[in-house]
């Protein structure tokens, strides 16, 4: 789907910062950035990438903080004036 009807359909700009053990060095934390159009609360997007990391990338997780930020809000639709002289 393309950016702007996903948003129609209530997804949501969603950004993740993933932090995870180095598999060569496990008491360092490394910094993973994820970006994805995706559903609040639920996040099945996020969901799908985190099973997708436990069961196929070698860093263990630490931590996951979310933040999502709707793109299109109600404040940014409105309606137009227009005005039309008819002679």
């Amino acid at each position: 789907m393309a950016n702007l009807e996903l948003q129609l359909n209530n997804y949501r700009l969603t950004t993740a910062e993933i932090l995870y053990h180095m598999p060569d060095h496990p008491n360092l934390l490394q910094s993973f950035l994820w970006q994805q159009y995706d559903i609040s609360p639920k996040f099945p997007e996020l969901k799908k990438f985190i099973n997708f990391w436990i069961s196929d990338i070698e860093g263990k997780l630490h931590s996951v903080n979310v933040a999502g930020k709707s793109l299109i809000s109600e404040e940014d639709i409105g309606f137009g004036k227009f005005e039309l002289e008819i002679s």
